[in-house]
């Protein structure tokens, strides 16, 4: 991404190991993130900045120190690269590992890429894949952890009344974490009728169109006044963080993944909201062997919320059709 709006593909030197714990995979998918957006708007700086933090592939080239893939193993991998084993990854906080690196630094809308720590970001499939399965296990890398981890932040369990605000690819996929989870009603809050399909498709029993209050007294209403046990947050500004907070019953849970923008929360209001606030980055590495076998099984496809794919030398239009709301969510095929 030269600038905002400005994205190209270029050519450039094959990645080589730098590390003996590196891996070099040549991918079979890889996606435009709605986080990537935010420097395509111009809400973030850019300035030709390698792009792309999704990534399935196949294993190339390991380095030395590399154990538990091999070449020619079909991999997942996360978001952030992590190594596994320090005590906050032990604790399922991979996103904060002591080592970490954020995959974006690196770019992954690419042919080519090199996962740093590979043992301990990368997960491999018993096999290859068939084909239909490659767009729900592209979502495992990032937006379908990511859900779940909302869903998981938010306590979203069987009996629990889940509202979700935001009906992008993390909110649709939220909206089918939490009914993998056993949510008795879950409410997504959209006003973008193909979205609501979706939504429901992924096991939303109601839709709320409203925003902000409106949408908060909608939820009460929906709620009896009590508001819902569980909520997901999943756009990052102000409003979308106000009106999950307020629509939380006391003592309910919030979790929260959008990257916040402008986002501000005041102390005394919160204090008298009496909700649990938990989220952040998403660990997608601690969730990873559970989400694969449950594609793998066939019993989510989380993969519907690619609306468009392209080759990645049309990745501009990819990124045009998600600014413009044309699309959810772009996979990308080198």
């Amino acid at each position: 991404m030269y600038k905002p709006g400005d994205v190209r593909v270029e050519e450039r030197e094959d990645p080589k190991l730098v590390e003996p714990t590196d891996a070099i995979i040549r991918l079979t998918a890889t996606c435009i993130c709605g986080s990537d957006l935010w420097p395509y708007r111009g809400a973030e700086p850019v300035d030709h900045q390698v792009m792309g933090h999704e990534y399935i592939g196949v294993v190339q080239e390991i380095g030395s120190a590399v154990r538990t893939i091999k070449a020619g193993d079909f991999v997942v991998g996360s978001f952030w690269a992590s190594d596994n084993t320090c005590g906050i990854c032990t604790a399922g906080y991979q996103a904060y590992c002591v080592h970490r690196v954020l995959m974006g630094t690196i770019g992954t809308q690419s042919e080519l890429a090199r996962i740093p720590l590979a043992d301990g970001t990368l997960v491999a499939t018993p096999g290859p894949p068939d084909a239909d399965l490659v767009p729900s296990l592209m979502a495992a890398s990032d937006v379908l952890g990511t859900g779940w981890f909302a869903a998981v932040a938010a306590e979203a369990g069987p009996g629990k009344t889940v509202a979700v605000v935001g009906d992008g690819a993390v909110g649709l996929l939220g909206v089918l974490s939490a009914r993998q989870m056993g949510a008795e009603r879950i409410i997504a809050m959209s006003r973008h009728e193909a979205r609501q399909t979706l939504a429901r498709e992924f096991g939303a029993t109601d839709i709320v169109a409203e925003r902000g209050d409106e949408g908060v007294a909608r939820i009460m209403e929906l709620t009896n006044g009590v508001g819902a046990d569980s909520v997901l947050e999943c756009v990052g500004t102000q409003e979308s963080m106000m009106q999950a907070i307020r629509s939380t019953r006391p003592g309910g849970s919030i979790g929260y993944v959008g990257v916040p923008h402008g986002v501000e929360l005041k102390r005394e209001e919160l204090f008298f909201e009496h909700v649990h606030l938990h989220g952040g980055p998403a660990p997608v590495r601690a969730f990873l062997p559970t989400l694969i076998g449950l594609v793998l099984e066939r019993k989510i496809n989380a993969g519907k919320v690619f609306d468009l794919r392209l080759s990645m030398n049309q990745v501009a239009e990819g990124y045009r059709a998600m600014d413009e709301r044309r699309a959810i969510k772009t996979l990308l095929r080198p």
